[in-house]
């Protein structure tokens, strides 16, 4: 009888787990039924609305170019004009303007880079390599959606845009400062994004600074240069870690924030292209040279990434920790290595409607008149905005976040997006190389699980090419969130890694 009973429980036991499992695996199939429809669905509305979009961003070109010749007697160039192609032999190509022909010297030129000339008898250059094809190649979603798998090599274009923006840079006469912004560009104090002496100005950098220098054989005071991400300022590091560091990390360490070229209260100017080495020579101008600083700390967010290897590679003796919070690398397949920059826009920028936070990169990153109608309504009237967060919360919201998301031009996010985060394709490889095999400074690496812009994988990735760094991965954190809620954590880990350089 016990034996019986022992066998009935077993069976009892078997046929309730076999139900339980076909029950688990019933369940394990519907969610994967509605994760195929959601996809599905995400695939349909996304096609929809990109191609909307497609459309509208020429119709707004033509109102854009109508509106500023109205209001300022003269149109903006854009990058969906027509341009110049490379021909079929790999010669030079050519585009007429407004002041004279250019011609085009393409990629397989001795020097492999591109080369613009003004004429063919000008002696005057200026290479290309710094302005990333995303800006003037941008594939509509259905001549997209029907292309051939396998990369797309661009054809050298230049466009128009460019070649005006270089023939000022090179031919043009000086000219005295703005006295007045573009209509469509914020004109406060904050701003001030009529300014176009990049060159000759520094920019707006927020120093946290111990007190007066510590007595003879006190700690030696140590600098921390920190770097914000795209559409982003110095406040995402002042109004989050900087209060939270203890009282012995802000007696020995200065902390410089800085606000990008075109971004929070720096200069703005309307003739830059915003490419990585004119973001590199600002922070070399406004931070190193001007603080003197011989050896520093970086941490860096986002975008910010970028600019801090290429300032740690370039100052290889002088970096003493790299920390770098969602770094954007995207390791490019290799069939995929033709059109590198393409490939890397559109993993950043995926034309999808959800999630939300892709939705917005693709509008920024695809559309150029788009994306400028958004920095219209929203940048140029953020001190609005500011005010009625500030009413409807009753001021229990600290609107930081405004000032870091709204204080810039449609110019410096749109140049700025495509010639760091698109033309890191063609960097960060090199850069992160240098970094494992010749540099020796600390190396640590920060991302949240639930990024949904930058996916946790680019850390990783990182990770993998620079063997030393030290990965930390941050679950139910996302990009913002990554600090933005946990300053304390994360101020703790900052001083963790500075005193474990300081021990080397």
């Amino acid at each position: 009888m016990h034996i019986a009973t022992c066998v009935w429980q077993e069976k009892a036991a078997a046929m309730g787990a076999a139900a339980g499992g076909r029950a688990g695996e019933c369940r394990v199939s519907l969610v994967a039924l509605l994760a195929a429809a959601g996809r599905a669905l995400n695939c349909v509305v996304s096609f929809v609305v990109f191609s909307f979009l497609d459309v509208l961003d020429m119709v707004l070109c033509l109102v854009y170019k109508v509106v500023d010749y109205a209001v300022e007697a003269e149109w903006k160039p854009c990058y969906c004009s027509a341009a110049a192609r490379e021909d079929g032999g790999g010669g030079a190509g050519g585009a007429a303007g407004a002041k004279g022909a250019l011609s085009f010297v393409g990629p397989r030129a001795a020097a492999g880079t591109k080369v613009v000339r003004l004429s063919s008898s000008s002696a005057n250059k200026m290479q290309l390599e710094d302005v990333s094809d995303t800006l003037y190649v941008r594939a509509s979603l259905l001549s997209d959606a029907t292309r051939k798998p396998g990369p797309i090599a661009p054809a050298l274009t230049v466009s128009p845009a460019i070649a005006e923006l270089i023939r000022g840079k090179i031919d043009r006469a000086p000219r005295p400062p703005r006295q007045a912004p573009c209509w469509s560009d914020c004109d406060c104090k904050m701003c001030h994004s009529w300014s176009t002496g990049s060159r000759a100005s520094h920019l707006y950098v927020h120093v946290q600074a111990p007190p007066p220098p510590p007595p003879s054989g006190a700690a030696e005071q140590e600098a921390v240069v920190f770097i914000h991400g795209f559409i982003s300022s110095s406040v995402f590091w002042t109004e989050t870690v900087f209060p939270a560091f203890s009282s012995a990390a802000r007696g020995r360490y200065r902390m410089f924030a800085v606000d990008l070229l075109g971004f929070g209260r720096s200069p703005k100017p309307a003739d830059s292209l915003y490419t990585l080495r004119e973001h590199l020579e600002m922070i070399e101008r406004s931070v190193l040279q001007r603080y003197r600083l011989k050896t520093f700390h970086v941490v860096a967010h986002s975008l910010g990434s970028v600019l801090a290897l290429a300032l740690a590679v370039k100052y290889p003796g002088a970096v003493k920790s790299l920390t770098l919070l969602a770094p954007p690398y995207f390791p490019v397949p290799a069939e995929e290595a033709g059109a590198a920059t393409q490939y890397v826009m559109r993993r950043v920028a995926p034309r999808r409607v959800w999630p939300p936070i892709a939705f917005g990169a693709s509008m920024a990153c695809w559309y150029e008149h788009v994306s400028r109608t958004i920095c219209l309504t929203i940048c140029r009237h953020h001190r609005v905005w500011n005010r009625l967060f500030r009413i409807f919360t009753r001021n229990r919201m600290r609107t930081f976040l405004i000032e870091a998301f709204m204080c810039h031009t449609h110019n410096a996010a749109w140049h700025t997006l495509h010639n760091i985060m698109c033309l890191s394709a063609s960097k960060m490889g090199a850069y992160l190389d240098v970094v494992a095999g010749q540099l020796s400074c600390k190396v640590a690496l920060f991302h949240g699980r639930d990024d949904e812009l930058l996916p946790v994988e680019c850390t990783l990735a990182v990770g993998a090419r620079v063997p030393r760094a030290r990965v930390t991965v941050y679950d139910n954190k996302d990009h913002i969130t990554i600090v933005v809620g946990q300053e304390k954590l994360f101020a703790a880990e900052l001083e963790a890694i500075w005193r474990s350089a300081a021990q080397d």
